[in-house]
């Protein structure tokens, strides 16, 4: 059979430019790393399965707190290798005192939207991120929207609001299953790793998540649009809003909350 070689090679660099196309499409979206070592995706998976079993009670504080100590020291080598990420802690407090930083986490929301009148919602105290059954504490903020009837849906605008990310990062893991009548606290939640910082910033109660785990954010970037999921937020009691967590990691690879109030003070508001 004779081949045409003109027409083969137009076969073969479309089929290249094909490929190539997908290569650039799929970097776009999921952070890619060298396969020598582990990949950033599966330290995602690790952490998605270990809070799963946190949440379960199927494994014990002792042993997760292990395997998260594990899994932070991993990212923070990892993320350590590349020069972009590079930084001392004096950079890195620097980052999080400038108003350049961080990006409010509620599009066309400000600062007067933080319950309380300074921040004061926020309790660190008696926080266990690895014993489910410990409860009383609330190291977050929680930011409110106008809501009245409960539907989910801007009384102002007549949409939906989109949750924000407030500095670029990793998404780790994301729950999306939840239904009402569960009694899983957090609801529909997004966990992302922000690689400057070594810290973990958690969004909360939300109604859809437009993201995935490995896929790399930026500050102001949509995370998810704002719901009413979660055993204590979906009640007639708890008006709608975002639960915002951060936990810095300390050298242990072990978190520790840091209250973000005067974070969304400086952040840039998203319109």
């Amino acid at each position: 059979m004779k081949i045409d070689v003109t027409s083969f090679m137009r076969i073969v660099g479309i089929l290249g430019a094909l490929l190539i196309g997908g290569l650039n499409a799929a970097s776009s979206q999921v952070v890619l790393s060298n396969s020598d070592e582990p990949t950033l995706y599966s330290y995602c998976q690790q952490f998605q399965t270990l809070y799963t079993q946190i949440r379960e009670q199927s494994i014990t504080p002792d042993s997760a707190r292990l395997q998260f100590s594990g899994i932070m020291h991993g990212l923070q080598t990892r993320f350590r290798s590349m020069e972009t990420y590079k930084q001392d802690s004096i950079q890195r407090d620097s980052l999080r005192r400038t108003g350049l930083y961080f990006s409010f986490p509620i599009r066309g929301y400000s600062t007067s939207a933080i319950g309380g009148t300074h921040g004061e919602g926020y309790r660190g105290n008696g926080f266990d991120l690895f014993d489910y059954t410990v409860r009383g504490s609330h190291p977050a903020q929680d930011i409110f929207i106008s809501d009245r009837n409960q539907d989910i849906i801007d009384d102002r605008t007549g949409k939906p609001v989109d949750i924000l990310a407030m500095s670029r990062g990793l998404v780790l893991a994301i729950e999306t299953s939840w239904k009402p009548g569960s009694e899983y606290r957090g609801g529909n939640w997004i966990w992302v790793y922000d690689p400057n910082l070594h810290g973990l910033f958690y969004y909360a109660h939300n109604s859809q998540v437009d993201v995935r785990p490995g896929q790399w954010v930026t500050a102001g970037q949509k995370l998810a649009e704002m719901g009413r999921s979660g055993f204590n937020a979906y009640k007639s009691r708890s008006p709608t809003h975002l639960h915002l967590m951060y936990l810095q990691i300390k050298p242990d690879g072990l978190p520790q909350p840091i209250n973000t109030y005067e974070w969304l003070l400086t952040a840039k508001p998203a319109k």
